[in-house]
């Protein structure tokens, strides 16, 4: 069974779980100590939160007026208690239940410390809430914590429909009405701009289209983490976990020992593709390019790096399908790459050919040596190769759901590109990279990013770490040639040495080498 790279829950790799590991594991937590202890830890730290939003957006707390959506479960707990707090600071706190009971303690709490509470299923209450929320310099959502499935109804999704713009709201846990584990959204939500959640992540808060309603995320231990002993939903590579694992070469190294990787991309249309793919290959650090493609298209590619190689020759992975469009030629060597065995990057006019092979059953390579890279349209068409009829605004909506079909389907690992992308194999939890700026979505970024990949796999990397690796260093480079405003995938390139360069350094004194090909790196 495949297994993280780097311990759960290490500086290196960040873990979300599904709500009923959670909920297992607070119960443990719980046996043989007061029932309101996590409670108790979470509402200091969300009050904590609260103060630090409210500074930073009046540049005071005391006289500020903080408006708190509670519902019945532990999330209106804690704002309840959380709201007791910032009333000792001055603050004023209008607590708005929206269920048929409360947290009681909670509810003592917030009346004894001068707090107002507004009981919202009752119309005068309503309408109380209503200026309650007019009014407010800050809002807590404590409706609906990991529990809740669905978007939200009645008074709840009327409230948070009468929610201002300008104040800041602060989610618990989650955003109400989004699904915990899927990340998927059916209705009524809330929009955060932070989201204090505790204990481990959630899958919400990894996977779109959720992840974009919970704005910043602070993350409080309260001290069940200990308890999980459930496999992870999902994964994210820190910056740290990616320093740790990139392929450094030794000393006695060689440029075919650092890798060689075969490009088989662009055409007389898209020859573009080729020239952004092989630098983004070149550039990630891999020791050779061997370009395979039109003679025209070769011609670019030497010109923007001279330090390609074109022509056929032994490989150690191969990049696959960038920009390539009717040529027999290019076709061919597409066909005899899938059929080698070796690692493959498959991006573009190469999909639906690897697809169709391996959901019939050709698999030279295993799961983890093949990485498909389609964003969520080129993803519909591999559905619809394997004759199943899904829309690209259904991947959009359940991205989660879909890459984890296609990853089995196909049995292969699939890298489906987006503002968040997902890394799915089918033997292993999904990783989930979300480091870009929105100025990455232009012509050519998918290029850039396949580039990145076939250099980690040519050094020796599987597909998910390989994958989830480039997802990140694409983004951040992204992000530092940007440097706030747009960047072209052209100009991205010129930022992965750097980047790079910059992860190295979370790394002192790490041991050199390149990592071994003969097992998965840094497995235990």
């Amino acid at each position: 069974m495949m297994r993280p790279v780097l311990a759960v829950g290490s500086d290196g790799c960040l873990a979300a779980h599904t709500a009923e590991a959670i909920q297992a594991a607070v119960a443990r937590t719980l046996e043989g100590r007061r029932s309101d202890t996590l409670l108790r830890r979470a509402a200091a730290a969300l009050a904590g939160v609260c103060v630090d939003v409210l500074r930073d957006r009046r540049g005071a707390v005391y006289g500020s007026r903080v408006v708190l959506l509670v519902g019945t479960g532990h999330n209106g707990a804690d704002a309840l208690l959380a709201g007791a707090l910032l009333r000792r600071r001055g603050v004023t706190v209008d607590a708005v239940l929206v269920g048929d009971k409360a947290y009681q303690p909670g509810v003592d709490t917030v009346r004894a410390a001068g707090g107002s509470l507004v009981d919202a299923t009752t119309i005068a209450g309503r309408e109380r809430a209503l200026q309650a929320l007019a009014v407010a310099d800050l809002m807590v959502d404590g409706i609906i914590g990991d529990q809740g499935v669905g978007g939200l109804r009645g008074v709840a999704a009327d409230l948070v429909a009468a929610m201002p713009d300008g104040p800041a709201v602060v989610a618990v846990d989650l955003p109400s009405g989004v699904d915990p584990d899927s990340g998927e959204i059916h209705g009524a939500h809330v929009r955060a701009d932070v989201t204090v959640t505790f204990g481990t992540f959630k899958g919400c808060l990894m996977i779109a289209p959720a992840c974009y309603a919970a704005g910043r995320i602070e993350f409080v231990d309260v001290g069940f983490a200990d308890q999980l002993d459930a496999e992870p939903l999902a994964l994210r590579l820190t910056p740290g976990g990616i320093a740790e694992l990139w392929p450094v070469p030794a000393e006695t190294d060689h440029k075919y020992s650092r890798g060689v990787l075969g490009v088989v991309a662009g055409s007389d249309t898209y020859p573009g593709a080729a020239v952004l793919a092989c630098l983004g290959a070149v550039r990630a650090g891999v020791g050779i390019v061997r370009y395979v493609g039109p003679r025209r298209v070769a011609d670019h590619v030497l010109s923007a790096t001279p330090e390609i190689v074109p022509g056929p020759a032994r490989v150690q992975a191969w990049l696959l399908g960038s920009g390539v469009e009717d040529d027999a030629d290019q076709e061919r060597a597409i066909d005899t790459a899938l059929a080698s065995g070796l690692p493959c990057v498959v991006d573009a006019g190469a999909l639906e050919v690897c697809a169709r092979r391996r959901a019939a059953g050709d698999r030279p390579a295993p799961s983890t040596r093949i990485l498909l890279t389609p964003h969520a349209g080129e993803a519909a068409r591999i559905f619809a190769a394997l004759g199943h009829d899904v829309a690209r605004t259904a991947i959009e909506d359940r991205p989660l759901h879909h890459v984890t079909w296609l990853a089995r389907e196909v049995d292969a690992t699939v890298l489906l590109k987006g503002s968040t992308t997902l890394v799915a194999n089918p033997e292993g939890p999904v990783f989930s990279q979300n480091d870009g700026p929105v100025w990455l979505a232009t012509a050519g970024s998918g290029d850039v990013l396949a580039g990145i990949a076939g250099a980690l796999m040519a050094a020796g990397l599987d597909a998910v770490h390989a994958g989830a690796m480039a997802a990140s260093v694409h983004g951040l480079a992204a992000a530092k040639a940007s440097a706030g405003g747009p960047a072209s995938a052209a100009v991205t390139t010129t930022a992965i040495a750097p980047t790079v360069a910059d992860l190295l350094r979370l790394r002192p004194g790490a041991r050199r080498g390149r990592v071994s090909r003969s097992r998965w790196p840094g497995s235990r």
